[in-house]
């Protein structure tokens, strides 16, 4: 009874650990590298910022509007802003100023900052797809390398297996004296060399999973794998396509394309740009000004005095005048002084530019030649794109070859390696030609799975240039 629940309790226990280990498939392989990568992160934020800026473009369509406010206090001989008078008298003064302005025509900038800001955001995008698809090609490239490491050391272990075997057998012959010591010596330098065989592969699939674990940016390369799937050469007509209709084609959707047509639109707009600071502006504003003063004030007490400044001659009477009594009264309230002594100021203003020392000109000029650079950047990208395409459909059909020559070799090395073992094992042949057999068939089938997955990896790159997703294998 313990021995069956300790047999239950381990098996639970495997079950929960293998359970754990997550199997990678290459969809998810390629989302998680698209989700997590740095680069592309990066290129998120600069999609951000494109989105920023066309935020200020539509900002420079709107009225600019401006407030100001000041507290002053003068000591000395100074004018009251509020009624003009100067006087000696420490003074204390309230301003506030709000002005807009709006630009009526400002040689089509505006407009053309605003369809630059669009473009932008569409280049920044076209940049964003081509990195995920190259982070997409690079995740298919390192899946289907632990693919051709996973099989190659089953491939190694299985022929190990056989050697074994022939080990075994080998080494009772030799006992019973039919075979001499040497065969056996033989057959265990065979065995050690495919002991030495299997380490080398499982270093190389350990290997290949820790550069797919880092370049989809996972700490734990340990527990990392990918999925159980024996993946066999897929069935594809795109060979059959020429390379010109491929490269038609990727001329549709290509992200590097993309971009670098959306690069030459923006440096026609930075162009009009430039030569839209050499025409006039005309610029309308309005502007609202109020003050106040903080000191006291004369104001009249209704009462007057009588001051005599002459006489009349012919009757002797005093000439008099009347001066009227001021007093001394505080400041107005505040609000009321807003509205008293407020005034308003609005109009157009024309700005012509007539010399500025070249730089407006010179700009115009960097701006074509900007043009030009990257029209023959565009047309560098279809020619770079166009040859690619070409190398990538003959290493296609180069690989396709390839493979269908490693399958009849492998073909002709098992029947001779068939054939070997039935003379070996009757002692018609020595454990030297039978090893040289068994290792010439061992290469072949390493030459096959080589060949195999070096061609579905081709055919994914040529599907890839043809609007194919990577991720479908």
């Amino acid at each position: 009874m313990k021995v069956k629940i300790i047999t239950l309790l381990l098996l639970s226990c495997s079950y929960l650990v293998s359970a754990q280990v997550k199997k990678w498939t290459l969809r998810e392989c390629v989302e998680y590298a698209i989700e997590n990568n740095i680069s592309i992160q990066q290129s998120e934020l600069d999609l951000e910022n494109a989105e920023i800026d066309k935020s200020d473009a539509v900002g420079n369509f709107l009225p600019s509007v401006n407030g100001s406010a000041s507290h002053s206090w003068n000591v000395g001989l100074n004018q009251d802003i509020t009624t003009g008078v100067l006087r000696t008298a420490t003074t204390q003064f309230t301003s506030g100023r709000v002005s807009v302005g709006v630009d009526i025509f400002k040689g089509l900038q505006n407009q053309n900052r605003l369809r630059r800001s669009k473009l932008n955001i569409l280049a920044n995008q076209y940049q964003m797809d081509d990195m995920r698809d190259d982070i997409s090609l690079a995740v298919a490239n390192g899946y289907l390398q632990i693919l051709f490491n996973r099989e190659n050391l089953v491939v190694q272990k299985a022929q190990y297996a056989v050697t074994e075997q022939d080990l075994k057998r080998t080494q009772e012959l030799v006992e019973s004296g039919v075979l001499p010591k040497g065969d056996l010596l033989e057959i265990e330098a065979t065995a050690a060399t495919q002991e030495q065989r299997i380490i080398n592969a499982e270093n190389a699939l350990r290997l290949s999973k820790i550069s797919l674990a880092q370049l989809l940016l996972l700490d734990d390369y340990e527990s990392f794998d990918v999925a159980d799937e024996d993946y066999m050469i897929p069935k594809s007509t795109i060979t059959e396509i020429t390379p010109e209709e491929i490269y038609q084609k990727s001329l549709t959707f290509r992200g590097d394309v993309k971009l670098s047509m959306a690069n030459v639109e923006i440096a026609e707009m930075d162009l009009k740009i430039a030569k839209g600071t050499m025409m006039p502006t005309l610029t309308g504003f309005y502007g609202y000004d109020t003050r106040v003063s903080h000191q006291d004030r004369s104001v009249a007490t209704g009462q007057t005095t009588q001051t005599q400044i002459g006489t009349v001659q012919s009757t002797g009477d005093a000439v008099v005048t009347q001066t009227p009594v001021f007093g001394v009264a505080g400041p107005l309230p505040f609000v009321d002084q807003l509205w008293l002594n407020d005034g308003q100021s609005f109009g157009v203003s024309l700005n012509v530019p007539i010399f500025n020392g070249f730089a407006a000109r010179n700009n115009v000029k960097r701006s074509e030649v900007n043009v030009r650079r990257n029209e023959l950047m565009l047309k560098q990208t279809k020619l770079d794109l166009e040859n690619t395409i070409n190398q990538v459909w003959n290493d296609a059909q180069s690989a396709f070859k390839t493979f269908e020559a490693s399958s009849k070799t492998l073909e002709a090395r098992e029947l001779a390696y068939q054939y070997a073992k039935e003379r070996f094992d009757v002692g018609l042949m020595n454990s030297f030609d039978f090893s040289q057999a068994q290792a010439r068939l061992d290469n072949a089938q390493a030459e096959l799975i080589r060949a195999k997955y070096d061609y579905i990896f081709k055919l994914k790159v040529l599907e890839y240039y043809f609007g194919i997703p990577v991720e479908e294998l």
